[in-house]
């Protein structure tokens, strides 16, 4: 699965030119031309990182920064063209973690999303880890503790999705449709059981769920808050 990449910029050159060398290394791309758009589709998304312009139209990438982290942690550079020192201590009180300053080279911006990416999703290493949970994406094996835990074909790639979107809502259509794929043939509700069963193995207290928590009137959440 390509990790994902969120691009709010209202010049479409700007985002052809950064989407095309983004999917040219593997990342999935979208880009929307306003705040609101880009709001609307975050959970559907499910990016893994953000890159967010400062001067927008409508709401400005300020706001957007302060809106997504009011529900994730993922990475987000900033593209401003102001050079204000100012400007980048707001967007950093904000929460952004980079800036980039345009005119920019667009092989030093993948450079970067690339170096984002592999420390926090662990690629190099192939081990995903979540507090004493462990998930090799090379051998497909699953530790707590370092002690291995048995886990089918279905449950690790389940894992796997929740992994790599930890701490972001997730409705069922969403998991089975990419953790699963368009041709699993299983409902919605389907992965219910899927989630019963990994629980029985990873919680502590399957009544209290410390790892995968419901999150109530939406889907699930890994590693996030009930509610």
């Amino acid at each position: 699965m390509a990790y994902k990449i969120m691009i709010l910029e209202d010049e479409r050159t700007v985002s052809k030119m950064l989407t095309l060398y983004l999917e040219k290394v593997g990342y999935e791309v979208r880009c929307y031309q306003n705040g609101f758009d880009a709001l609307a589709d975050f959970n559907e998304f499910s990016p893994h990182l953000a890159i967010l312009d400062v001067s927008m139209q409508g709401i400005d990438g300020f706001e957007v920064l302060k809106r997504i982290r009011l529900t994730s942690d993922l990475p987000i550079i900033m593209l401003t063209a102001m050079v204000l020192e100012d400007d980048r201590i707001k967007g950093f009180d904000y929460g952004a973690d980079d800036y980039v300053c345009k005119p920019f080279s667009p092989k030093e911006l993948v450079s970067r999303v690339n170096v984002f990416i592999k420390r926090l999703y662990k690629t190099d290493g192939l081990v995903l880890e979540y507090q004493a949970l462990k998930l090799n994406s090379k051998t497909k094996i699953l530790t707590k503790y370092d002690i291995e835990i048995p886990i089918t074909t279905r449950e690790y790639e389940l894992l796997y999705y929740l992994f790599l979107n930890t701490g972001i809502p997730l409705t069922r259509q969403q998991i089975i449709e990419k953790a699963f794929g368009n041709n699993f043939e299983g409902f919605d509700r389907s992965i219910d059981v899927f989630i019963k069963k990994l629980r029985n193995k990873i919680e502590d207290d399957v009544k209290k769920p410390n790892y995968i928590r419901t999150k109530y009137g939406y889907g699930y959440i890994f590693g996030g808050k009930n509610g």
